[in-house]
């Protein structure tokens, strides 16, 4: 057993600072199917802390003040083409459209209502 880190969490973990946590959560659910497994809110709302799990990762976000610090996450999904119309749907725009790729995987890419870039990705063998 590993105690030196939680349960179900990977050594590794994105860590996003967002201007809005809430509504990166909600478009974390919409869009990847990720289930809410921590939230700490401080006396103002604001949340300080948030994880989710997406498949067998954990991504953990706060709020920042000011300007969010914007990132670029590649993330491995059963259904490309899916996927890709559910982040749209959630409110991402798109950065490449879903096509196969010399190296054997499907990939698209988008771009999430706050700033962040998603590479998504499905391995066709």
């Amino acid at each position: 057993m590993n105690s030196f880190k939680p349960a179900g969490h990977n050594a590794v973990s994105p860590y996003l600072l967002v201007s809005d946590a809430s509504a990166m959560l909600d478009f974390l659910v919409k869009a990847f199917g990720a289930e809410e497994l921590y939230r700490s809110a401080l006396p103002d709302g604001s949340i300080k802390h948030a994880e989710v799990r997406i498949d067998d990762s954990v991504i953990m976000m706060g709020e920042r003040p000011g300007e969010p610090l914007c990132c670029s996450t590649h993330l491995y999904v059963p259904d490309l083409d899916a996927c890709y119309q559910r982040a749209l749907a959630a409110g991402a725009s798109s950065l490449s459209e879903p096509r196969d790729q010399a190296y054997g995987d499907r990939s698209a890419g988008v771009l999430d209502p706050q700033g962040n870039i998603w590479w998504l990705g499905t391995h066709l063998g």
